[in-house]
């Protein structure tokens, strides 16, 4: 018979081999981290936004995070002191209390004022203006070694930009919003209705750039009863804009003499380009403005990047027009901050599950080392400018955020 004694000596058991019960490992999940959030009350020009809703301020107490709301932060929004207490946060009536947080939530820019406020090792979402940015206030950012992060800046898992998507989306609609009031008599317009009636023809709406604010500028437009023509350098996103509109409509490319036509018989002119290093190219000139009809609208929506035409010029939400060649020119910046509760929800949306993630990571700075899209916000961590940009800017020292991470990780 054969003899597989191989097979024999796994079959047989000694008391050195003989089975033994193992004690059960189980993972030990980290330590979810508290966090004071401290949300101050905007006081820059025209900012009516607040970061967080009371809704999300409820969320993140019944987290069992701590949150503190400066006296009257979300009136622009028309959020209440009330509406926050009820949610669980403490109402302070001391900004630089507020600041005493250990998370800054805002939704306008860091003044030089605030950043005198700012403790030792902050972390403070809040959105930057380049243009706009000082030295004084970036210098008081290294100093107290703060991790700054620009939430519009910040990506998500597919590497889109929320905020900037959602404040895109609000500017597009209510862009045409506002282009419809002017044209009306009640603003002095020529008194035509955007999208005409049965025996009227619509107006004509020309609207520059093929992006997010251009895309919900035409789907609105569309609705409204309008006719739309949209022109834009780039082909993939004229083709995107119909694909996703999902009708076919007039798009061309911004050839001088075409634009300058299209323009003399448009009703409506929407500037929403897409900057290049930071600047809207300017592609209407004074004369093609001067060439169109006497009580046409200008919306102009890159204008806080420099602006699509040559005569725009900065105006504000208390007073928002201004005519030129009997054109009325609208260009006002921040245009979501007129929709301040509309836009004060988009924000809180993409920032609560972050915090809710910084929690439960432990720490800003883990979070940080493991999300790509966030690390893209960040601008200043610990004393380092991450940001090429306003290191060239300020003439800074750079810091690679990457590299920073994989050296203290």
């Amino acid at each position: 018979m054969y003899n597989d004694s191989s097979s024999q000596s796994k079959q047989s058991l000694t008391v050195a081999m003989g089975w033994a019960p193992l004690e059960e490992t189980l993972q030990i999940p980290l330590r979810k981290k508290r966090l004071f959030i401290g949300i101050p009350k905007e006081t820059s020009f025209q900012e009516n936004r607040i970061a967080l809703t009371p809704e999300a301020v409820s969320v993140l107490v019944n987290n069992g995070h701590e949150v503190a709301v400066e006296h009257g932060a979300g009136e622009g929004a028309f959020y209440f002191d009330n509406d926050y207490s009820e949610a669980g946060a403490r109402i302070l009536y001391d900004k630089a209390e507020v600041y005493k947080a250990t998370t800054i939530i805002k939704s306008a820019p860091i003044s030089e004022e605030e950043a005198l406020l700012l403790q030792p090792n902050q972390v403070v979402f809040s959105p930057i203006h380049l243009p706009m940015l000082k030295a004084s206030v970036m210098e008081q950012l290294i100093a107290k070694k703060i991790i700054a992060i620009a939430f519009e800046s910040i990506r998500d898992d597919v590497g889109t930009l929320p905020i900037v998507r959602s404040m895109s989306e609000i500017a597009g609609s209510y862009c045409m919003l506002a282009a419809a009031r002017y044209l009306t008599n009640t603003d002095n317009g020529k008194g035509v209705l955007l999208g005409g009636i049965s025996g009227i023809p619509p107006a004509r709406v020309l609207i520059l750039g093929a992006g997010i604010v251009g895309e919900s500028a035409a789907r609105v437009a569309f609705g409204l009863g309008a006719t739309v023509k949209i022109f834009d350098n780039s082909i993939y996103r004229l083709m995107r804009l119909q694909n996703n509109i999902g009708r076919r409509c007039f798009t061309s490319v911004l050839e001088p003499y075409t634009l300058a036509e299209e323009l003399k018989n448009a009703d409506v002119a929407v500037g929403a380009l897409k900057p290049i290093n930071g600047i809207t190219p300017m592609v209407v000139t004074e004369q093609m403005v001067s060439n169109m009809k006497a009580g046409s609208v200008i919306i102009d929506v890159s204008i806080d990047r420099g602006g699509c035409f040559e005569t725009s010029r900065v105006t504000t939400h208390e007073k928002p027009i201004f005519k030129k060649y009997d054109v009325i020119h609208y260009c006002v910046p921040n245009i979501a901050s007129a929709v301040s509760r509309t836009a004060s929800r988009a924000i809180s949306n993409v920032l609560v599950p972050i915090l809710q993630q910084c929690a439960d990571t432990g720490s800003v700075e883990g979070l940080i080392s493991e999300k790509t899209g966030l690390r893209r916000g960040v601008y200043v961590y610990k004393g380092c400018v991450t940001s090429a940009p306003i290191a060239k800017r300020f003439n800074f020292k750079y810091t690679d955020l990457d590299l920073l991470m994989a050296a203290h990780g």
